[in-house]
C-alpha cells in the first residue's frame, strides 16, 4: 500500500531555500543590469517557470500521491489565471506613473518578493481559521460566490493610485523626488532621505497584489486545505508573474473576456465549497466534487474565455482592415464615377449637335 512521505520542516525549508536561490540568480545574474525585457526572453522565462511547476507536480506523485499532485496543478492554474488579471492592472499602474520599460522588471521582482511574504502569512492565517472554525470554508465559499457575481457585472474600473491609502501615507511620511533616478527606490533630497517615484510604484503594486490575494487565497482553499500544496502552488504562480507580465502586457485586447471567465471560476469554486461536506457526513444538498473535475472545469472556463477574446479581436481587426480598404478605394471609385459622368456629358453634347446636311426642307 502507498505510504505518502510526511511533509516536515525540512521540506518547507528546502523549498523556500530553492525559491530564494532562484530569485538571487534572477536578480544577481540574469537581470543584474536594467534592460528592456523582450517578448522572446519573457516567453522563455514563462515556459521555464511552467515547466518547473509541472516538474514539481510530477515529483509530488511518488512523494505524496496522485491526488495531491492534481490538487497542486488545479491550485496552480487557478492562481496563475487570477494572476493574469493582476498583470493587466499592473500594466495600467506602470502606464499611470510612466515607468520606463527597463525599470519595470526591478519593480516586479521586489513586488513579487513582498507578495510571497504576504501570501505566506495569509495562508497561515487562513489555515488556522479553517482548523479552528468548522464553518470557515462555507464562509469562504459564500465570499467567492459573491465576489464572482460582483466581478461579472462590474464594469472596468479605472486605475487611480492617488486613492490608495498606503500611497498617501507614504507621501506624508517621506519626501518624494519628482524624477526617476534609474532603478533606485531611495535617494537624497536636500540632504535628507527620500523616496523615488519608483518606490511609490512598488507600494501600489504591493497593495494591489494584497487585494487580489483576498480572492485567490480562499479560492485555492476550495481545492485543498493542505498548507504545503496551497503555499507551493501560490509560489509557482507568483514567480511566473514577472515574465508573464512582459508576455501579456501588450496583448490586453486578446484577453478582454478573461475577467468574465475568472468571475465564473470564482463562483464555481465558491459553489463547490458550499456544497462540499468537507470531511463530514453528506447532507441531502451536499456533494463531493472530485479535484480532477474541478481541474477540467476551471481549465475549460479559462480556455473558453481566452478563445472568445481572441476571436473577438480577430473580428475587430478584420473589420478595421475592411474599413481601411473601403476608405482607400473610395477616392478611386469617386474618380471613376466622375470620369464616367464627364464621358456621358460629352456623348450627350455630341448627340445634341446635328449636322447641317441632315436638315430637310419642309414642303410649301
Amino acid at each position: 500500500m502507498f505510504a505518502p512521505t510526511e511533509i516536515t520542516a525540512w521540506h518547507w525549508a528546502g523549498f523556500i531555500l530553492c525559491v530564494l536561490v532562484f530569485l538571487a540568480l534572477d536578480l544577481g545574474v540574469f537581470h543584474r543590469r536594467a534592460h528592456v525585457v523582450k517578448f522572446q526572453e519573457a516567453l522563455a522565462w514563462t515556459g521555464l517557470w511552467v515547466a518547473l511547476s509541472f516538474l514539481f507536480a510530477g515529483a509530488l506523485v511518488p512523494l505524496r500521491g496522485k491526488q495531491e499532485a492534481i490538487e497542486f496543478v488545479t491550485g496552480y492554474i487557478i492562481e496563475l489565471s487570477l494572476s493574469m488579471d493582476n498583470v493587466f492592472v499592473i500594466a495600467l499602474i506602470f502606464s499611470y506613473f510612466g515607468v520606463p520599460t527597463r525599470y519595470q522588471h526591478r519593480v516586479l521582482f521586489w513586488g513579487i518578493l513582498g507578495a510571497l511574504i504576504m501570501r505566506g502569512v495569509m495562508i497561515a492565517v487562513g489555515a488556522a481559521l479553517i482548523q479552528r472554525f468548522q464553518g470557515m470554508l462555507y464562509a469562504f465559499g459564500a465570499f467567492l460566490v459573491f465576489t464572482g457575481i460582483k466581478m461579472l457585472f462590474a464594469g472596468d474600473e479605472e486605475v487611480n493610485p492617488e486613492k490608495n491609502p498606503v500611497l498617501r501615507l507614504a507621501r506624508k511620511c517621506f519626501p518624494v523626488a519628482t524624477d526617476f533616478e534609474g532603478q533606485k527606490f531611495t535617494t537624497r533630497l536636500n540632504g535628507t532621505f527620500a523616496l523615488t517615484p519608483l518606490a511609490l510604484v512598488l507600494v501600489v503594486v504591493e497593495t494591489t497584489d494584497l487585494v487580489f490575494a483576498v480572492d485567490s487565497i480562499p479560492a485555492i482553499f476550495g481545492v485543498t486545505t493542505n498548507r504545503f500544496i496551497v503555499f507551493t502552488s501560490n509560489v509557482f504562480a507568483i514567480l511566473g508573474l514577472r515574465s508573464l507580465y512582459f508576455v501579456l502586457a501588450e496583448a490586453i485586447d486578446y484577453f478582454r473576456y478573461l475577467k468574465v471567465g475568472l468571475s465564473i471560476v470564482l463562483a464555481f469554486i465558491g459553489a463547490k465549497m458550499l456544497v462540499d461536506p468537507h470531511g463530514h457526513e453528506e447532507e441531502w444538498f451536499q456533494v463531493d466534487i472530485p479535484t480532477s473535475v474541478s481541474l477540467l472545469t476551471v481549465g475549460a472556463i479559462i480556455l473558453t474565455s481566452i478563445a472568445f477574446s481572441i476571436n473577438a479581436r480577430r473580428r475587430e481587426k478584420k473589420k478595421t482592415r475592411a474599413e481601411a480598404e473601403a476608405k482607400r478605394e473610395a477616392p478611386k471609385a469617386a474618380a471613376a464615377g466622375n470620369e464616367e459622368n464627364e464621358a456621358g456629358q460629352d456623348r450627350n453634347s455630341q448627340q445634341g449637335k446635328k449636322p447641317a446636311s441632315d436638315k430637310t426642307d419642309t414642303p410649301g
